[in-house]
């Protein structure tokens, strides 16, 4: 059994003078830092307090593609400098712990039935959930609402009270410490059955526990599988820490029973859609802030809004991070944590699902049938999961020098108030560093690193060949600063031949080749032998995205060298920020540091002897090509992806459609060209892509986005369609962007 152990509450913060960028703050000036450490007792392991890694800041840079406008700027040997300083304080990351090793030893239901005594914010006793609803609906701020609307619509106040009730009826969490331990003993035994291991990192479930005492703490987990929100309370469980309340999708609603269970275990419900609704907003953005400032549990909820089908790290949706924002703004806490927490698996469960999804079979309706048929993934082993508990990020600190208050102050609290665009913007820039951080601590599995290889190797490869490359691309992967779970002991061919038995309905070993399983394909029409062999590469090229993080600054540099006539560098950096802008919903990057990721690209690139960077000039050199192709290669799928949706849009000849009609129609564009053979971009039928490249395209200006009382419509820009088509075919140079000293 593991409980915690509490020897001191002093805390100290960490701050940076003056007007900081976010993306200039290392990561060790975030960390809450406490002058008395408690540590969790563990039976296997005495954990020792972590020292916060030196400070390094890095220049910002904001660059503006669409008018050739870089804000601000120093020279490359200034950035080089920087870089190396990262390089030399590169992160030492955390050991990991199994949490099932001692379940497997010992009794589930004594597991289940333990002391269960968490840590509480500031000594103060849980809140119970119906004096939750009655602080929320007896608020400043929902009674303004209620009195405005009933104004509005000639409504009895009453009358609009009872339908703020019936909300928080609907949205709010009943908590009960019973269906805690029911779901504490059943997941005990489903973990155990469908995974090998569960790794988390102890060194993090002591920071929280720090900081789950000292202020609001805000838990925001990476979102790969319907796993995750199970696995982190089960976790915070087995620590003896507070377990959170959860926004989850009213869709489980619709789960008889299993809805109501999760509502027991600390779930609250959220519309996926508030449309101009102002009374849902104000009970639910309250009931949100209420939990938050009285520091009842710890709030969690996923900054991509929905399940990554990809594997590749969304966008990030602001609702809720504005929300669990404000109480700080309006100085109503002293201070927010905010922990990032990365959730890694070794295998999905639901890679097959999103395979289907991707290529647009619809998603099964959550429901208790649905679940109960699951049930047959329980003979199946999918791996190790990896569990990273990020550093608590303070919001106080993040802010300091950043953020205006003043309006705020001006403004009586409970008055509804539009952020300003500062806000906004801050709000954004929060998101995107949050994921970010979710990223860097990506558990990478020996897996990753074989489909990344095979997928460029197709339709066979020879085993013996798979394992050298799979080495030589871990030596690149550690080099670039990637996170790899690759123990010493373990041999090549060790760890090349059990990702394949884990991942057999994916590739098998055929006469000393690996090939893709995609066994009976050749049975059947054209139509149906593309859709098998595309579900199969889908479910590849998921674990291959996990990669890509790694990769995605200098692959970007290598394919820019690839596109540019010249060796110039302010030519290779102009491709290079058009890469970036077109793939800016397909991967992550920090607004406005096009050229920072520009160096930090080059900067990798050259520690591997890739390309020789001057003052003017990046060359390829000739140890490099390997390093360059291999890494072209690898972003190839989104290239020829993207410029055959490019090549579908210019030839529409609607005026308008909308999202529902441009999907099935590029699919079915590039599912003819599949059946003739003329491409053999599989990717491309993902509507991830299609998406992502209607996305880019419609901030390019090339397609135009128009607000329609159902939805949104888009029309096409022919001619911007055609020049960027030109730069992606490398028929046109791209415009240089003015004054950028490189």
């Amino acid at each position: 059994m593991v409980r915690s152990s509490i020897s001191g509450s002093g805390t100290a913060l960490l701050y940076f003078p003056g007007a900081v960028p976010l993306s200039q703050v290392h990561p060790s000036a975030l960390l809450l830092c406490s002058e008395d450490r408690g540590e969790l007792r563990h039976p296997r392991s005495a954990l020792q307090p972590c020292k916060p890694r030196t400070t390094t800041a890095v220049t910002t840079y904001r660059s503006e593609l669409s008018g050739s406008r870089v804000l601000s700027c120093i020279s490359s040997k200034c950035v080089s400098a920087s870089l190396q300083q990262k390089e030399l304080t590169s992160k030492k990351r955390d050991e990991f712990e199994d949490i099932l090793e001692e379940r497997r030893l010992s009794s589930d239901l004594r597991y289940a039935m333990k002391c269960y005594t968490p840590v509480i914010y500031k000594g103060l006793s849980p809140c119970k959930p119906n004096a939750i609803k009655s602080v929320v609906l007896q608020s400043e701020q929902v009674q303004y609402v209620i009195k405005q609307l009933a104004k509005e619509m000639g409504e009895s106040p009453d009358i609009i009270q009872e339908e703020a009730t019936e909300i928080l009826d609907e949205m709010g969490h009943s908590m009960q410490l019973g269906t805690v331990r029911f779901f504490a003993f059943t997941l005990s035994k489903i973990f155990k059955q469908l995974f090998q291991r569960v790794c988390v990192n102890e060194e993090g479930m002591q920071r929280l526990q720090r900081a789950i005492q000292e202020h609001p703490v805000v838990l925001l987990p990476s979102h790969r599988s319907y796993v995750d929100f199970l696995m982190l309370s089960y976790l915070l469980y087995t620590y003896d820490l507070a377990l959170p309340v959860i926004a989850a999708g009213i869709d489980f609603l619709g789960m008889k029973i299993v809805g109501e269970l999760l509502r027991r275990a600390g779930a609250f419900f959220m519309r996926r859609s508030f449309g101009g609704n102002r009374l849902y907003w104000a009970v639910f953005a309250e009931y949100v802030k209420t939990m938050l400032r009285n520091g009842y549990a710890p709030i969690e909820f996923f900054l991509e809004g929905t399940r990554s089908r990809t594997a590749k790290t969304l966008t990030p949706k602001f609702g809720l991070l504005s929300i669990v924002m404000e109480p700080f703004f309006k100085r109503e806490v002293f201070d927010t944590y905010l922990v990032p927490i990365s959730i890694s698996y070794e295998r999905i469960l639901e890679e097959s699902l999103y395979a289907y999804e991707l290529l647009g079979v619809p998603k099964p309706k959550e429901s208790t049938s649905g679940l109960l048929k699951a049930r047959r993934i329980l003979s199946d082993n999918f791996g190790t999961i990896h569990i990273y508990v990020g550093q608590p990020v303070s919001l106080r600190t993040l802010a300091s020098g950043r953020i205006n208050l003043c309006p705020y102050n001006l403004v009586p609290r409970h008055l509804p108030q539009k952020p300003t665009e500062d806000i906004q913007e801050f709000v954004s820039d929060v998101a995107y560093k949050m994921e970010l951080l979710q990223i860097e601590n990506m558990v990478l599995s020996p897996w990753v690193l074989v489909a990344a290889v095979l997928l460029q190797n197709l339709p066979a490869m020879d085993f013996e060949l798979l394992i050298e490359k799979t080495v030589w691309l871990k030596g690149l992967t550690q080099t670039f600063g990637g996170f790899i779970e690759w123990p010493d002991n373990l041999c090549a061919k060790k760890a090349v031949t059990s990702g394949l038995s884990l991942h057999s309905n994916i590739a098998r070993l055929v006469d000393g080749h690996v090939v893709l399983n995609d066994k009976g394909v050749e049975d059947g029409a054209v139509g149906e032998i593309v859709f098998k062999r595309a579900l199969v590469i889908l479910m590849c090229s998921t674990y291959r995205n996990q990669l890509l993080n790694v990769f995605v600054r200098p692959s970007l540099v290598a394919l820019a060298l690839q596109m540019t006539r010249s060796f110039r560098k302010e030519e290779v950096y102009s491709s290079f920020s058009f890469l970036r802008d077109i793939f800016s919903d397909e991967f992550i990057f920090f607004p406005g540091i096009s050229l920072k990721d520009f160096e930090e690209g080059c900067f990798l690139l050259t520690k591997c002897d890739a390309i020789q960077a001057t003052q003017q000039e990046i060359y390829p050199t000739d140890k490099g090509s390997v390093v360059v192709s291999f890494l072209s290669a690898m972003f190839r799928p989104f290239v020829e992806g993207y410029q055959l949706i490019f090549r579908y849009l210019s030839k529409e000849t609607k005026e308008a459609f909308t999202e529902k009609q441009f999907i099935p129609g590029v699919r079915n564009f590039v599912f003819q060209l599949l059946e003739k053979g003329t491409t053999q971009c599989y990717e491309a039928l993902s509507s991830d892509m299609q998406k992502n490249a209607l996305a880019a395209l419609v901030q390019l200006g090339a397609v135009k986005k128009k607000k329609m009382a159902n939805g949104f419509s888009y029309s096409v820009n022919q001619e911007a369609i055609h020049k960027i088509l030109d730069v992606f075919d490398a028929r046109t140079p791209i415009q240089k962007p003015m004054a950028a000293r490189l």
